[in-house]
């Protein structure tokens, strides 16, 4: 399972220990003060801040995609709510329920079984989806090559059989409840083991390896790692199933009110449907996470990521930046050749191609290249005027797409109509994507006319709202 899962490989027996004798230098859960954020604020804002989990169904990266099961749930929310995702991955539950219950986040959008007990200033909502636990075990060891030499481990299907067994789950779950219920249930000890930095698949990648013996998960996700790790044993049930939901806070009530209301609709449309299949259901999704553009699996965006990596470095940019970029050009094909005659991975222009001395446009070295230089270029050019660089970033993606001059013409109405030249978002966007409406193309402060603005407005926000999923998951 990628980097993570090869270091809790090699250094298993150094890292538990101080999973289980880790302590935290903050004010106990009981005590914190929550936050009193709920939906007129998220409203105001225009933002709704979740956290969900890095694992190959809930939230991946595939082939420069930003996907998974949660993420598309989560952006048919916050488009039905009109509201910008602000979307990040953290698979500590402890963190993510200290967040939520501060106020840095909203959301925990995750697998998380609603029961009865109460966990104190957290509500779940309306279900997403129901799943039994289930033990996880290996039925055989890893092959070597050669099926006929496999050993078969003697497998649990009576409960009363976890008596005494060590099983590891992650810390604060569902699942470590339902295992001590079980022990009460079965009257005799289970030796439970709670993680805190393990998400639920890794904890399976050591079940299958032989790490450990025992872990617990929902069947749904159950199923989808038996394509992974057909080693391993899933029939074994400890639960009836359960509601899996997701989680806010108890003072926002109008969020969970919005979002119950939201998921009772939604779940009997076709929508849902096709998304719950995809990522649970469909064979072809499961197997995307044996390629090398899987970021769990692969690490990879594209096969391109060293180039990028080595030409963005020439400049200080960040490759991730530009991958996005190239995505949003080209999806990664080296050939592609535009209407307009616009060539390669960044898709430069003949002339734009000429100046930055690229002779083969569709060679990814020179291309990317070019199309890195021609950034510097207009970051130049915008320095002396937006000083803050992580804002000229927009202001520089924009000119890469649709030219220098007009945007300076949005700076120019901007400034006119008493908006801050010097800030994208609700400024200066506005006018560049109104720019093709006679009021303002014709205005005496523009000096390069008429622009089809709707193209630049949303190329900007898509390259880096990829950005920052690259960030969530890409070193």
């Amino acid at each position: 399972m990628g980097k993570i899962f090869t270091v809790i490989l090699t250094s298993l027996a150094i890292l538990l220990p101080s999973c289980f004798q880790k302590k935290e230098n903050h004010a106990p859960d009981n005590i914190i003060e929550l936050s009193e954020r709920d939906l007129n604020e998220i409203k105001e804002e225009g933002v709704v801040s979740v956290v969900t989990n890095y694992n190959s169904t809930n939230y991946f990266v595939y082939k420069g995609t930003p996907m998974g099961y949660q993420l598309e749930l989560l952006q048919e929310f916050s488009n039905y709510m009109g509201l910008k995702l602000d979307v990040t991955i953290n698979n500590d539950l402890s963190t993510n329920y200290r967040s939520l219950k501060t106020g840095d986040i909203d959301i925990i959008a995750s697998n998380l079984a609603a029961t009865l007990e109460k966990n104190d200033g957290i509500r779940f909502s309306e279900p997403h989806s129901f799943s039994r636990q289930i033990l996880v075990q290996q039925r055989y060891k890893p092959d070597n090559g050669n099926s006929g030499d496999r050993e078969y481990n003697k497998l649990i299907r009576n409960q009363l059989n976890l008596a005494g067994e060590t099983i590891y789950v992650q810390k604060e779950s569902a699942y470590a409840k339902r295992l001590r219920n079980l022990a009460q249930e079965i009257g005799d000890s289970i030796n439970i083991v709670e993680i805190a930095d393990y998400e639920v698949e890794q904890l399976i990648g050591l079940v299958a390896s032989g790490e450990i013996k025992y872990t617990v998960c929902d069947e749904n996700l159950a199923r989808v790692n038996l394509n992974y790790y057909p080693n391993l044993d899933v029939e074994t049930a400890i639960s009836f199933p359960q509601k899996l939901s997701w989680a806010v806070r108890s003072t926002s009530p109008d969020l969970l009110n919005v979002i119950d209301n939201w998921l009772i609709s939604f779940k009997k449309t076709a929508r849902y449907n096709q998304i719950y299949q995809k990522y649970y259901l469909n064979k072809r999704s499961v197997h995307l996470v044996d390629e090398g553009f899987h970021s769990i699996k692969g690490g990879q965006v594209s096969d391109f990521d060293e180039m990028i990596k080595e030409e963005s470095n020439k400049f200080n940019w960040d490759w991730r930046l530009i991958a996005s970029l190239i995505y949003q050009e080209s999806r990664f094909f080296p050939k592609v050749e535009s209407w307009a005659g616009a060539q390669g991975l960044m898709q430069l222009m003949p002339g734009t191609a000429d100046r930055f001395g690229v002779v083969n446009p569709e060679n990814p070295r020179q291309n990317i290249r070019g199309g890195v230089e021609f950034l510097k270029w207009l970051d130049e050019r915008l320095e002396s005027r937006v000083t803050d660089p992580e804002e000229r970033i927009k202001f520089v993606l924009a000119s890469y797409n649709v030219g220098l001059g007009h945007v300076l013409d949005a700076m120019n109405l901007a400034e006119k109509y008493g908006k801050d030249p010097l800030v994208w978002e609700n400024n200066v966007d506005y006018y560049l994507l109104h720019k093709s409406e006679p009021k303002f193309f014709n205005d005496p402060v523009v000096k390069f006319g008429y622009c089809r603005g709707e193209e630049p407005y949303h190329y900007v926000t898509e390259i880096l709202e990829r950005y920052e999923h690259y960030k969530n998951v890409m070193e």
